[in-house]
Formats: structure tokens, sequence, C-alpha cells
């Protein structure tokens, strides 16, 4: 099999080359029709955009990409034209709630009521940590709530008037684009914490820079280009390494690898089940790469790129 796979991806170097498999890295930038036609399989990330432009004459009959989105796959043109499309759900769910609850540990730690908007896998271990360290949380997952109790969850406005902190985990479509806007953030208390850590467009860049909330944003409109004076105003400004830690680049590897050539077996790290939020804020500052990107805002892709990754929390 022919392979050609994105050069940042980490640890992933001479493992399909070790099974037998022709193997070509490219840089994002050099993705390009000429250079995939004759490729069996891409592995990718989101700085590649596969769709017809790229694949049209190809011989690619599966992409895997080692992240939990699908938003620079054109999912429709693959399945119409037999090309199989493999991500990595929950790769990163450990690293972005420790994010999120780092933040939470700096920025209000008396927080009074937590909001989870979008309870997937990234939702629902923020939500399981924060249980288990003392925190009321409530959830707001409109899809989950049609298909299961909808007692256990409330909507986005009941979320806005009620939780001194929302953090958003929901993916990028029609029904989620600018979910962060003035009408939600014209409710929600003026003293609340707002975290994005989901989808750069999920959040409406003049709302944020209107609202009187305090603000943790790691994905951002327009990255790698991205807007100065929310940089400024955001007291937690990171270049989308939410979810970048070492276990959880070593879980989106294996398993977008696995996906392709599934006789090929690699260990998945295990999820701390319940870290203390002491144990999560030691284990992360997240002042720390704000002070780095409100310096270089021009580096956004360079410090992305050579991000150190970092440890995920263990449980005491």
């Amino acid at each position: 099999m022919r392979i050609i796979i994105e050069s940042h991806i980490p640890f992933i170097k001479g493992i399909a080359e070790a099974a037998g498999h022709r193997v070509e890295y490219l840089e994002p930038d050099e993705f390009t029709p000429e250079r995939v036609k004759d490729a069996d399989a891409l592995i990718v990330r989101t700085r590649t955009k596969c769709d017809a432009k790229l694949l049209d004459g190809s011989k690619v009959k599966q992409i895997a990409t080692a992240t939990i989105g699908t938003d620079h796959i054109d999912l429709e043109y693959c399945r119409r034209n037999g090309i199989m499309v493999h991500n990595a759900p929950g790769c990163n769910a450990p690293a972005v709630a420790q994010y999120v609850l780092s933040a939470i540990a700096r920025l209000k730690p008396q927080c009074k009521c937590l909001g989870i908007v979008g309870v997937g896998h990234v939702g629902s271990i923020v939500e399981r940590w924060a249980r288990a360290n003392g925190l009321n949380v409530m959830l707001c997952d409109p899809p989950r709530a049609a298909a299961e109790s909808p007692e256990k969850f409330v909507s986005l406005d009941e979320i806005a008037r009620q939780c001194d902190v929302i953090t958003f985990h929901v993916p990028l479509d029609q029904t989620t684009r600018h979910m962060i806007n003035d009408r939600l953030l014209n409710s929600a208390t003026p003293d609340a914490l707002i975290i994005n850590a989901s989808r750069g467009p999920v959040a409406d860049t003049q709302a944020l820079l209107r609202c009187p909330q305090t603000l943790a944003i790691d994905c951002w409109e327009g990255e790698p280009e991205i807007n100065l004076d929310l940089l400024r105003k955001a007291e937690i400004a990171t270049p989308h390494i939410a979810g970048y830690s070492l276990e959880g680049k070593q879980r989106a590897t294996a398993m977008a690898i696995h996906s392709i050539l599934p006789d090929v077996n690699l260990t998945i790290p295990p999820i701390a089940d319940e870290p203390s939020l002491s144990q999560i804020a030691k284990s992360y500052n997240p002042f720390d790469d704000t002070k780095e990107l409100k310096e270089n805002p021009s580096s956004f892709e360079l410090l992305r790129n050579n991000y150190d990754y970092r440890p995920e929390p263990i449980s005491e």
C-alpha cells in the first residue's frame, strides 16, 4: 500500500514502513493532486483539506485523520466516491478536560455551576472529572436529549442564565456556527467565564469583543490569522493546543494507523479515572502558553506545530 502522511503527526514515522508499506511524508501545503494521485491512503490532520480539488482522479480509497473533527474532509464527496474516512474520536478528550479544569482552577476557583455545552467524548470527561471534584454541573446537548432522557439536559438559555462557567465542546456545523453570539452572551451573567475549546467559528469574534465576560480561548475564527484585539482581551489565549497532550497524540496516531492498517497493534494510553482539581491544575498552567502567544501572535502556527506535548493528569 502507498500511504502519504502529514509530516507533523507525532509518533508515526517508521510504523507503516516497518509493516512493509511505501510511505511519503508531506507538509500540509505539499498535498497537491499531483502528489496524492497514486496514493492508496492518506493520514492527515486538520490543516490538510481533503476535497474534490485534491482527490479528483486519484487512487485514494482511505483517509485517516489523527483528529476528532472531520470538517477539513468533504465527507459527502468521499461517500460518493467510495473513499472510507476514519477519525480518532475521544483521542484528546482527557487533554481538553485538563485544559478546561485548569482554566477554571485559575480564573473561577469558586465556580458555583459549570455548564457543559456538547456532552460527547470531551464533554463527558469534563463532566466526570468536574463532578468528582464536587462541582455542580448542568448539561446541554440537544441530540443526546432527543435520544436519551431529556431530564438529564437543559437548554442553552438555561445554562446561560444559571452557570458562572460555560464551556463548549460541540462539533462545527450549521447548528453550532456562532453559537456563542450576542444573544447568548447578553443572557449570561457578566462575570461568567466562557471557554471555547471546540472550533473557532463556534464563537462570533465580534460578539466576544463586545461581551463583558471573562474569556478562555483555544480555538479561533480565521486561524492562524487570529483577531489581535480578541487575543489581547482573552485572559487565557492559546494556539489551538487544548488537546495537545503526550498521551492524546499517542492515542490519535495509534487510532489513525490502526484504521488504515488493522493488523498493526499499537498501545493506546489509558485515561485517568478521577484526578483531583489540584492535580489537574498542577499538571498544566495555561498562562504559560498564553504568555507565548500574546508575545508572538504571528507565530500561531509555529507555536502549534512545535508544541511540547504535556503529560495528562494522573489520579491520586
